[in-house]
């Protein structure tokens, strides 16, 4: 946990939105769990308890407060900062590994034995894999339900369900509410063939600086930014895809087009991690506005992000000058008419070790291995290296230009700052 229980109440008491999502309120009483700013009245400290996650919280026997929605606020920026195995395990989850490749693959790609992530994630997280996962396919299917008009047996296998009675059952448990319930209560339905969401951020949110970082090196076809959004396609475990964003007060608009629903909470994480939307700007800014070198900056763009990336491999042959576009999309979308090409399509040592496994670029990597093997490579070496790391991993203490050691551990929001300056 980020806080200890006192601290933990304190928040909760103060209803300080900084901390939704870093971790879950739960009322003994009446068995529900909350965000911290839940505007229900605040529990008596001996009827709280703290859970790192929702599926903690499930996992003892709570079900999602209805007025506050506790899943849908930004995510821990715990899992950025945290470079060890519950943190890269919860990325792969947040990506849709469990329900492609169950617990075992997840396990594979960490390195580590079932027996043994199980043990870690239960003791970090209060929950094992399979139980983050059930929250994770909870969180997609309140998602389908909200902003379309799939049938429910759809939406149960799009959400990584193995049955429908299997969704029914979680969505009571989890919402304490019937699928029909939650689609009466909708709000926001997106246009024919699209799903329109609201991926919330803590503000403030420096979006002009990260719609100027993805036109500069925009592929055209591939991407298209304007003043207000960016758009792009995206290549996914089950078919194309492509996306609008635009980022608006508290919340960035995401309008989604999918070919096949079960890459949802796969694409929500993704672009997610583009855009930084789980980090704690309120933290950052304090901390590098102490110094005077960067205050300046700090307070003339406050809330400045980190670009992330949706395809790790996409990322690193991009930062290595591969920028051309790659097959037509199946169904453009305005001026998003190409995917990303894949690495066996393009020419070089680096795509070809991409291509065949040998190279492996993706959220469940350790900061410092990644590097290693990245700076070792023929054609990266460690600066490229270290700029890949950042954006694929979102990893906040890289140095990209100055090694100044009092920009720990923000360095690579220092850099940013930098970079917009220069």
């Amino acid at each position: 946990m980020l806080l200890d229980a006192e601290r933990a109440y304190r928040a909760v008491a103060a209803r300080d939105a900084r901390f939704d999502g870093c971790f879950i309120l739960a009322v003994r009483t009446t068995r529900i769990y909350c965000r911290p700013s839940c505007p229900a009245v605040t529990p008596k400290q001996r009827n709280a308890e703290f859970y790192p996650t929702a599926a903690a919280a499930q996992s003892a026997g709570y079900r999602a407060c209805r007025r506050c929605l506790p899943d849908a606020v930004p995510g821990s920026p715990e899992w950025n900062l945290r470079a060890d195995l519950a943190a890269r395990a919860m990325r792969l989850i947040s990506d849709g590994v469990v329900e492609r490749e169950g617990v075992p693959g997840l396990a594979h790609r960490l390195g580590y034995s079932e027996r043994h992530l199980t043990r870690v994630l239960t003791a970090e997280l209060g929950a094992g894999p399979l139980a983050l996962a059930r929250a994770h396919r909870a969180h997609s299917a309140r998602l389908l339900i909200e902003t379309t008009d799939l049938s429910f047996t759809d939406i149960a296998f799009a959400a990584g369900f193995a049955s429908v009675r299997q969704f029914n059952d979680t969505i009571r448990t989890v919402f304490a509410s019937t699928p029909s319930d939650l689609r009466s209560a909708r709000s926001v339905v997106g246009a024919a063939g699209r799903i329109t969401l609201r991926l919330p951020y803590r503000p403030p949110f420096d979006a002009p600086g990260l719609l100027a970082f993805f036109r500069a090196s925009a592929i055209p076809g591939v991407e298209h930014v304007t003043d207000t959004t960016y758009a792009r396609s995206l290549r996914l475990s089950h078919g194309q895809a492509t996306v609008i964003l635009e980022p608006a007060a508290g919340y960035v608009s995401c309008s989604l087009r999918l070919t096949d629903l079960r890459d949802l909470g796969s694409a929500v994480s993704r672009v997610r991690r583009l855009l930084d939307l789980d980090a704690d700007p309120q933290a950052v800014d304090e901390f590098l506005g102490g110094d005077p070198e960067l205050r300046p900056l700090v307070l003339s763009r406050p809330g400045v992000r980190v670009p992330g990336s949706v395809d790790g491999a996409e990322t690193l042959l991009r930062a290595l000058g591969h920028g051309s576009p790659g097959e037509p999309l199946d169904v453009p979308d305005g001026e998003v008419t190409h995917l990303y090409p894949e690495p066996s399509a393009v020419d070089s040592p680096v795509a070809a070790a991409l291509a065949d496994g040998r190279l492996v670029v993706d959220v469940g990597r350790d900061v410092d291995e990644l590097h290693a093997e990245l700076a070792a490579f023929p054609g990266v070496g460690p600066e490229l290296a270290r700029y890949v790391v950042m954006r694929v991993l979102g990893a906040p203490d890289i140095p990209l230009t100055t090694d100044n050691a009092a920009w720990r551990p923000w360095r690579s929001y220092a850099a940013m700052h930098l970079r917009r300056t220069a």
